[in-house]
């Protein structure tokens, strides 16, 4: 069972969320090229190790929030609410 501590309600069975991706920065849709929306949606670095993750917690707050979280042991150690 994979524990996740949502910022506001706390830790959680990992049933109650839903994985939204990897964090990283949103193209300008002004400026952005249809090659870096691709890029921004479908390819990720899928590291072994440390990553910044981004979750919908769906079954408690239906809030979003970042999660440091290592891909291999599925330890967290950080959780922070987006804005």
């Amino acid at each position: 069972m994979m524990l996740l501590p949502c910022p506001w309600c706390g830790a959680r069975d990992a049933g109650e969320f839903r994985y939204v991706g990897e964090s990283g920065t949103r193209p300008d849709p002004a400026t952005a090229t249809r090659d870096q929306w691709r890029r921004y949606l479908y390819f990720h670095a899928n590291p072994r190790g440390w990553v910044r993750e981004d979750w919908y917690h769906g079954a408690g707050c239906r809030r979003y929030f970042t999660v440091g979280r290592h891909t291999v042991t599925n330890e967290v150690r950080t959780a922070r609410g987006r804005s």
